[in-house]
């Protein structure tokens, strides 16, 4: 009969060698872990490798994701399809076993980790939707919802300032079918952690308010299972299991340290290795017993099969509930999605008075949320500077998960990632709120979003110099620009009500790839928009206003500066030049349409361009020209009442009509 070492052994024996043959990556994780994966996977864990996306599977997640092959030889040996010449290929171009595990690319991976902790922070976001879903969909009976997630960390994962913001939210939140397993093996790429980690994790966590199992035998599978039985046990908090590993279990002499945290173990150790986990077996073999010993595909098919029967009992029992549920699982709008987002554009556009785009979004929220009940909003701890809060929003609490708003705290980053979790779960369309200085403390959540091109929504406001007297430190001067250079982001900056609709159209329609909108302190006045104009406006950048002729002169914008450029060309229009203004509320949108369009916006033969937009010019350059003028601001900015930084900054409209009349000499 199989042990449970033996099944253990085979992670470890594919991960040494699956390193050994890219000469690259991190075996000792997946040698540390390997007992803690076998009895998780075999006696605990709710999947199905035929059908990997089932919707009421277990989540499992490796924030540790430098031992990404200890994933890569779970799904490999459990039946998922991810053949053994994939882990032959570790770490090569287009193989399906990358350096760190991508969901993107590998079947049965459900988040792109690597940067150490935002792994566990998507499985709070999971954990969170978990319970949102049950709370909206479950009747006595019919546990529809039913599911928990299980996170592998590390000692980094640990450290990382995003643990602490992840993990306190997810202690006053109550998530009890969280549970993560600390890999509590005392070695890090420095070596030995205690010079520079010497917390008490077990009352760190019970602080946070979460249960802890303290010193379980990591290698010793009764202990593991005790400890997860104890984990299910738990209500009305989340479970950390600190596991006693040793790193490179198995390496006589790289066992317990870091020489094989990050590099090959080598042909040599490898054959002690083999010798003494008594694995006698060629690179990659795995003999047929064991690999049935580890194979779930019968289990799990029995499993999802089961659930989808129960789901359509639910369907018969809670026909309007079921109907629901499904068309969030597949990812789709509600039927009346496109009627109620054009009614809110055209009345937003109807509007006549000057309101700034951070309460336009409000109001656009107003318009949308009610008909779109997958929405989930939250905002760290700026609410009410945000207004992220709409009037039908209800706080989701520990005592309460039936709200669809929450109150993240000053935790930016935790925030943003756990929304990423939201998303990857599925069922859900976040949103979450802080000032657009404050994207950089969230900032490779934001990238992890783009990478995995998921449809997060990050609302950002306080959106430029416009914010006034807080002064520089919170003045965003170059963060427009620098989300616009993230691959697969989309920044919106829109100049009115209108465009912020728009805005929260496209961000909402977009299910391939995040949206980052910019959005004013500061009331901004309507411009005009015929009907119809909304389509223009969702490629990104349009033209707002045509002289009576051939344009020969160009002035693009973004957000507060339109107006400028708007009352600038209307003065030089009048004085017989012929300048049109083009609107850009999401420039990078604007530049992937056809060149048709492109030309037809920006003629190529008008040379005279001036762009105006209250941040850093860098990014305008390849738009202005040779020719061309592009107005912003270079430096950082500084405490005063906006209207005083605007013209300090010769951000005005006699400033924007001189910049172009200049170019008529």
């Amino acid at each position: 009969m199989t042990t449970r070492l033996e099944l253990a052994n085979a992670v470890r024996a594919l991960a040494m060698d699956a390193v050994q043959k890219a000469n690259s990556g991190h075996p000792g994780m997946p040698m540390g872990m390997a007992d803690i994966a076998e009895v998780l996977w075999n006696d605990f864990l709710q999947h199905d490798p035929k059908d990997p996306k089932w919707f009421n599977r277990d989540r499992f997640v490796v924030s540790n994701g430098h031992g990404s092959m200890l994933l890569y030889a779970l799904l490999h040996l459990t039946g998922y399809d991810l053949p053994v010449e994939e882990l032959k290929n570790f770490r090569q171009l287009k193989s399906k076993t990358p350096g760190h595990p991508e969901n993107f690319v590998t079947v049965g991976v459900e988040t792109t980790t690597g940067p150490l902790g935002q792994g566990l922070a998507n499985a709070v976001g999971m954990a969170i939707a978990e319970r949102v879903l049950a709370a909206r969909f479950n009747r006595d009976g019919f546990p529809v919802i039913d599911h928990r997630t299980y996170v592998l960390v590390g000692d980094g994962c640990l450290m990382e300032g995003i643990s602490h913001e992840a993990c306190s939210l997810a202690g006053v939140l109550g998530l009890d079918k969280l549970v993560v397993l600390y890999d509590d093996n005392n070695i890090s790429i420095d070596g030995e952690v205690h010079d520079w980690f010497a917390d008490d994790t077990a009352k760190r966590f019970e602080a946070y308010g979460w249960a802890v199992v303290r010193n379980v035998n990591g290698h010793d599978p009764h202990e593991i299972k005790v400890a997860l039985e104890t984990a299910h046990a738990s209500k009305d908090k989340p479970t950390l299991i600190c596991c006693k590993t040793v790193i490179g279990f198995g390496s006589p002499n790289k066992q317990g340290k870091e020489s094989s945290h990050g590099s090959p173990l080598g042909d040599a150790e490898i054959a002690l290795a083999r010798q003494q986990l008594n694995w006698p077996h060629a690179p990659f073999e795995i003999p047929a017993e064991i690999r049935a010993g580890w194979d779930a595909s019968s289990k799990g098919s029995e499993r999802s099969t089961a659930w989808k029967q129960q789901l359509e009992s639910y369907a018969v029992a809670f026909p309007t509930e079921a109907a629901e549920l499904k068309r969030r699982i597949a990812g789709e709008l509600p039927a009346d999605w496109s009627h109620s987002i054009d009614a809110a554009i055209a009345k937003l556009a109807a509007g006549d008075k000057p309101v700034a785009t951070r309460k336009s979004s409000q109001n656009a929220l107003e318009a949308i949320a009610p008909n779109l009940p997958e929405l989930i909003g939250g905002s760290a701890d700026l609410s009410e500077s945000n207004c992220t809060l709409w009037k039908g929003a209800t706080p989701s609490r520990a005592g309460n998960p039936t709200g669809n708003y929450f109150f993240y705290g000053v935790r930016e980053f935790g925030m943003s990632a756990a929304m990423n979790g939201m998303v990857l779960h599925g069922g859900i369309i976040p949103y979450g709120g802080t000032f657009l200085v404050f994207s950089d403390y969230a900032r490779n959540a934001l990238r992890m979003a783009a990478l995995m091109k998921i449809g997060t929504i990050f609302v950002f406001t306080h959106d430029s110099i416009g914010l006034g007297e807080d002064g520089p430190t919170h003045q965003a001067v170059e963060h427009v620009s620098s989300l616009r250079l993230m691959p697969y982001m989309e920044t919106w900056r829109p100049a009115d009500a209108f465009e912020t609709a728009v805005a929260w159209r496209a961000a909402i329609e977009r299910r391939n790839g995040p949206s980052a909108m910019a959005l004013s302190r500061q009331n901004l006045p309507p411009q005009h928009h015929p009907a119809g104009q909304a389509n223009d406006a969702l490629r990104g950048g349009y033209v707002l206003l045509d002289p009576p002729g051939t344009p020969d002169a160009l002035i693009m914008a973004t957000g507060s500066e339109v107006s400028l450029a708007i009352d600038a060309a209307k003065k030089l229009n009048e004085q017989g030049r012929a300048v049109r203004v083009v609107s850009m509320p999401c420039a990078d949108r604007f530049l992937k349409q056809d060149a048709a369009y492109r030309d037809a916006v920006l003629p190529r033969n008008v040379t005279r361009r001036v762009s105006v937009e209250a941040g850093v010019t860098h990014w305008w350059l390849p738009l202005v020209g040779e020719r061309g003028i592009a107005m912003g601001v270079d430096t950082f900015g500084e405490s005063a009442p906006a209207p005083a930084l605007f013209k300090h900054f010769g951000l005005t409209v006699e400033a924007v009509a001189a910049n172009v009349e200049s170019l008529y000499g």
